[in-house]
């Protein structure tokens, strides 16, 4: 059994889990038992159905659906017609809110990486959520899974963490559409790579 962040790591306030995230080590196990896994260095949160940022703002449909399930669910979404994002559901069943993974570190599984990233220079491998699932493989068939059971494929590690003072706070990303308050909500938190493995 791989050692991970139990539900009730995920079952606290959404702003708390984006926060706590930080340094800690996302891993996804392929099929042959490698992992691929990195630092978590940028996460973002999405908080309710009155955010108008968050997904949860047009109601419950089949594409959301994960992210009114429990916490320590993933929610996996497609976007702008090519892109998968990966978040963590929080909270309590019911109330909608989840964590996307902006950003991370890599640590293990390089080859796989490097592969599924032809072309890219290392630096921006997964310097961004999309980057991200492609790095990991993470796909559509990756929503609603259950990232606390003893046999998940995909997981968060506990790790080092961060200092307090390591962290930036700021608006979220790309919310062009958005409207206030909700577009300029400080809501993303991000660690540099230095303060990250050092």
């Amino acid at each position: 059994m791989n050692p991970m962040l139990n539900r009730e790591f995920f079952e606290r306030p959404t702003l708390e889990v984006a926060r706590s995230l930080l340094g800690q080590r996302l891993v996804r196990l392929e099929d042959d038992g490698t992992r691929v896994s990195g630092y978590i260095c940028e996460t973002e949160a999405y908080i309710g159905a009155e955010d108008d940022g968050c997904h949860a703002k047009a109601g419950r449909t089949q594409r959301n659906r994960s992210m009114w399930g429990p916490a320590g669910f993933s929610y996996v979404y497609f976007t702008y017609g090519m892109h998968w994002m990966f978040n963590l559901v929080t909270e309590l069943e019911g109330f909608p809110a989840a964590v996307l993974i902006r950003a991370v570190v890599p640590s293990e599984g390089i080859e796989l990486i490097r592969d599924r990233r032809t072309g890219q220079p290392s630096a921006r491998w997964t310097d961004g959520p999309a980057k991200v699932c492609q790095a990991f493989g993470i796909q559509g068939q990756h929503d609603g899974l259950d990232l606390c059971h003893p046999e998940a494929v995909i997981f968060v590690e506990p790790s080092q963490g961060v200092s307090i003072s390591s962290v930036t706070v700021g608006p979220r990303v790309g919310l062009n559409r958005v409207v206030e308050p909700w577009k300029s909500k400080p809501w993303n938190f991000r660690v540099s790579y230095e303060n990250l493995v050092n």
